[in-house]
């Protein structure tokens, strides 16, 4: 499915849910096809930019499998920051971030297209407080390491947890922005 409500694509698509949306309703910070996991949508058009675009960061974090078994090396260069290649051919150091090796979670449902147990992967959860088109792909593949599974489980305090794939959690507005660690916006006076 693509986080997006209605398009050309012959793909799932967040309207085929068949969930009555309110009108206006948006995804915040997107997950490309191959992705899986966290997505927030709201109808708050403020939300994009106090969490994406404001000056402050704000932390993702993603379990990610990779192909083989991931060295030592491997991951205290991810923790402090491998070259990718970013838009129009720039290269891009990324910032230091949180790599920890990972058992795969009791609540992950098997991917249709996950390799057999008996083929060397790594699971890995990996925080960042940016994201560049395809970060965290590129930066396993920086480190020589290809990424089978991208799974978000959590966006600062808002969290995945035993949350099924299609499935829709709603909670309080307020909640929202205390647990993203936002500003709730108040309202300008009419004057």
């Amino acid at each position: 499915m693509v986080s997006q409500f209605v398009g050309e694509k012959k793909i799932p698509m967040l309207g085929t849910l068949g969930h009555p949306f309110p009108n206006g309703i948006h995804a915040v910070g997107r997950l490309d096809a191959d992705s899986e996991g966290l997505l927030l949508l709201t109808t708050n058009k403020k939300v994009t930019n106090l969490l994406f675009n404001s000056g402050a960061p704000h932390k993702r974090t993603y379990l990610v499998r990779v192909k083989n078994t991931v060295s030592q090396e491997a991951l205290e260069k991810l923790r402090n920051g491998v070259t990718i290649r970013i838009k129009d051919g720039v290269y891009y150091q990324t910032p230091p971030c949180v790599v920890n090796i990972v058992d795969c979670p009791d609540n992950i449902m098997p991917h249709q297209r996950e390799l057999r147990h008996f083929v060397a992967h790594t699971w890995l959860t990996i925080t960042i407080y940016e994201g560049k088109y395809h970060q965290i792909r590129k930066m396993v593949a920086a480190v020589n390491h290809r990424c089978l599974r991208l799974i978000r489980i959590s966006i600062e305090d808002i969290e995945l947890g035993d949350l099924k794939p299609g499935a829709i959690e709603e909670i309080e507005e307020n909640e929202f922005f205390s647990k993203l660690k936002i500003e709730y916006p108040t309202p300008t006076p009419l004057t």
